[in-house]
């Protein structure tokens, strides 16, 4: 081996930090060229110590050997983050001759659940470390940071997260002074496994563009960007209004015939048998139907009316849950607000449909018996329509999961027999 080779692999080995500082102001080419002779763990070492996209940058071009086993000598969580910054072809012929057990730890790192906040990251976060000069870092920048970038993340040299600045920040301050003395510290951040909830909720208060996203170590794994998060909303609050009404989240509107029998039908078996169940009430009262046929031409009248009732409280209630706009605490208050808005207009629906029933009947007995229960089953369906998805919500279960099913159940059920339970018990009044 050459003198210089020799010195080169001793200062790598020996100051893994600095000479990976020193190499990120070369060409990429350069640094492939002075680092593909070393040994596979001082590469790992020389990367670690690199920015993020310089670091992925010389693995894409570094022999595939040569990559592969570098990778070896990496953690996996740091060889998943590495990888994820290739693209899909390079990544896949690296993680192909990973040796098993290593790739499927590092297959663990890289696939993170659907509704998670790793789900939606992007690694490709600018993360500068923070002994570079205001000056540096602008080099930097313009080289390798991403055109729409916003903000800047500042890391030590083992890539733990210290601080952060924006891009308007940067171009503002004196070009000799330090990142960690112009820099901000109090910046939040997120773990990848956590719930999509979240971020949102730390959007909310923090109204950043960016949230960075660590790992248990507070290094930094990726970043977590505000539109894509609204994006992803826009497409949970969809994917609920399916879920009400018991189609899958996973259906689209040119699913094959039988996916989508297969996602539905389970949902339409168990609303058969809540329509029994409301069937069960009404057969419970046949007699006086038999003898006062009109009630069962004013049956649809409550049961569609409480029925709307409910639907506008769940509506309204789901849409708070989703946007994060009711809190825990405020729960009860959403609950009575709700059944008060129903009551007020179970009032005035009662003494619409009252008139117009006493003008088709000349009934008083009737009129009575209808007005009680359209305001009886319009109470109590807005009750329900908020308590549905509250409940589902405190028992950590989806509140869109077919609430609307469980809610017809109910305004069926409480609406047919307010009705026909009262014309029963006052049956002498209805002649």
């Amino acid at each position: 081996m050459a003198p210089h080779h020799k010195l080169h692999d001793a200062f790598f080995v020996d100051h893994p930090e600095e000479a990976g500082q020193l190499l990120e102001s070369f060409e990429t080419e350069e640094i492939v060229r002075l680092i593909a002779q070393t040994k596979p763990e001082t590469i790992a070492g020389l990367l670690s110590s690199m920015n993020p996209a310089v670091a992925a940058d010389t693995l894409r071009l570094l022999p595939d050997e040569t990559g592969m086993q570098a990778l070896r000598a990496f953690a996996p969580g740091d060889a998943a983050n590495l990888l994820l910054r290739l693209d899909p072809k390079r990544r896949k012929l690296l993680m192909r001759r990973l040796p098993g057990p290593l790739a499927k730890e590092v297959r663990l790192f890289m696939e993170y659940p659907s509704d998670s906040v790793g789900s939606l990251m992007d690694v490709r976060a600018c993360a500068l470390p923070e002994d570079l000069t205001v000056e540096e870092a602008v080099r930097h920048v313009r080289t390798q940071a991403p055109k729409d970038l916003h903000d800047i993340y500042v890391t030590d040299r083992q890539r733990h997260l210290v601080g952060m600045l924006s891009m308007r920040d940067l171009l503002l301050l004196d070009p000799d002074e330090r990142l960690q003395s112009v820099m901000r510290r109090d910046v939040p951040s997120i773990h990848p496994m956590e719930d999509r909830e979240q971020i949102v909720d730390l959007f909310a208060a923090q109204r950043f563009v960016t949230i960075p996203v660590v790992d248990l170590d507070e290094r930094l794994l990726g970043v977590i960007k505000n539109e894509d998060i609204i994006k992803a909303s826009q497409e949970d609050a969809t994917a609920d209004l399916q879920t009400m009404v018991g189609a899958s989240r996973d259906e689209r509107a040119l699913s094959p015939v039988w996916f989508s029998v297969r996602k539905r039908l389970g949902w339409l078996q168990v609303n058969l048998v809540t329509a029994f169940l409301a069937a069960f009430v009404v057969g419970m009262f046949e007699d006086v139907i038999a003898k006062f046929t009109a009630l069962a031409i004013l049956l649809p009248v409550v049961a569609g009316q409480s029925g709307n009732t409910g639907a506008q409280s769940l509506a309204v209630v789901m849409r708070g849950l989703a946007l994060r706009d009711i809190a825990p605490s405020q729960w009860l208050r959403v609950t009575v607000k709700e059944a008060g808005v129903a009551l007020l207009n179970g009032i005035a629906i009662a003494a619409t449909t009252s008139a117009a029933v006493y003008l088709w009947s000349r009934s008083s007995g009737l009129t009575m018996v209808i007005g009680v229960s359209m305001v009886s089953s319009m109470c109590i369906a807005g009750l329900s329509g908020a308590v549905i998805p509250i409940v589902l919500k405190s028992l950590n279960q989806d509140p869109a999961q077919s609430s609307s099913i469980i809610l017809t159940t109910v305004t069926d059920v409480v609406g047919f027999f307010s009705f026909l339970g009262l014309a029963t018990v006052f049956s002498r009044l209805l002649g």
